[in-house]
């Protein structure tokens, strides 16, 4: 990528925003960090990160649903790579009207103030949720798109609304369509730092709900990677494109293999609470990611059962520093 861009990331104090941050920074590019505003003057993931990239980027607080916060955000950068987001499956049943506020409106909102400051680059984050259950595997970017929770079918808005400002306006923007993606820092609300948590704790019962269900996993340093791709890319403005690994495996098998890799013997207990809905549930996900391949180059490290094997190996190790373990509460349902 071509250096003295500025760069505005949304998200930035989130899982995939920091580590993206992270990512830019290493190749140093000029970096503004939008982060949602709070009184306790927290920078969320952001915090947490090396002195050397906290002191490398600029730091911003708002809200992407006030349209004056994210001009101002906006104002003076080349490209944006839009993460920001609710993103919770379980908490979208209980307040869809705050997903669709979010990750429409919020994304009306940026692609707006990206419009009239010109920028070069628009990314926006989709998610493998849009896709709902697998029709066909593996999953291209040409599968329909199914809302089975209010989460997904508010990602489904957020894509065609910004798809339309490029049909509409010739903007230039993007989709970038991860996978499921996991490593350091993400948080309870997704399985893999709900198994490792309680393990970590003491616990050798994992409380999950369904088990059956096959996801495409993907390290968080490889998705990264996608995004800053996706900056100077040539070809996929008005595109849609895949990252994930083209591996699936069940959530049950999953459990077992971090259990295995902490040398823990556990047991899976089923929890009711944890199960979505029956016609909402997403039972299998699998990535085509060719077109990334062609168009990005993107080829992630850490691929198929052995690669993801190492890539937990990583992200356990992470969770098993009481220092980072502080943060989760493996008591605690986290939706």
């Amino acid at each position: 990528m071509s250096v003295n861009k500025k760069i505005l990331v949304t998200g930035a104090d989130g899982f995939i925003g920091s580590h993206v941050v992270e990512a830019l920074v290493s190749q140093g590019q000029d970096v503004r960090a939008f982060v949602f505003y709070n009184s306790f003057n927290s920078r969320g993931w952001l915090d947490h990160c090396s002195e050397s990239v906290r002191d490398a980027i600029e730091i911003v607080a708002g809200d992407i649903r006030d349209p004056h916060g994210t001009r101002r955000a906006v104002a003076g950068c080349d490209s944006v790579l839009h993460l920001a987001a609710l993103i919770a499956i379980p908490f979208s049943y209980h307040s869809p009207a705050a997903y669709v506020a979010t990750n429409v409106s919020g994304t009306l909102n940026l692609l707006e103030a990206a419009r009239d400051n010109g920028v070069d680059r628009f990314v926006s984050t989709s998610t493998s949720e849009v896709y709902g259950s697998a029709q066909y595997v593996p999953i291209d970017e040409q599968h329909p798109t199914v809302g089975q929770s209010p989460y997904a079918a508010t990602k489904i808005g957020a894509d065609q609304i910004a798809l339309s400002f490029y049909r509409s306006y010739e903007m230039p923007v993007t989709i970038i369509r991860p996978f499921n993606t996991f490593g350091p820092r993400q948080s309870a609300r997704a399985v893999i730092p709900t198994i490792i948590s309680q393990l970590a704790s003491g616990k050798s019962e994992i409380h999950l709900g369904a088990t059956m269900p096959t996801r495409d996993f993907n390290y968080v340093r490889d998705i990264a990677q996608g995004f800053v791709s996706m900056i100077d890319a040539p070809d996929v403005v008005g595109e849609v494109v895949n990252v994930g690994t083209g591996y699936e495996i069940s959530i049950g098998e999953l459990a077992a293999m971090i259990a295995d890799i902490m040398s823990i013997d556990a047991n899976i207990v089923t929890d009711e609470k944890r199960y979505r809905p029956e016609k909402s549930e997403v039972d299998r996900l699998c990535a085509n990611s060719e077109k990334a391949v062609k168009l990005i180059g993107w080829a992630p490290e850490f691929v198929g059962r052995g690669g993801l094997r190492r890539a937990l190996a990583e992200t356990v190790s992470w969770f098993r520093d009481p220092e980072n373990l502080r943060h989760y509460k493996a008591d605690i349902y986290n939706i």
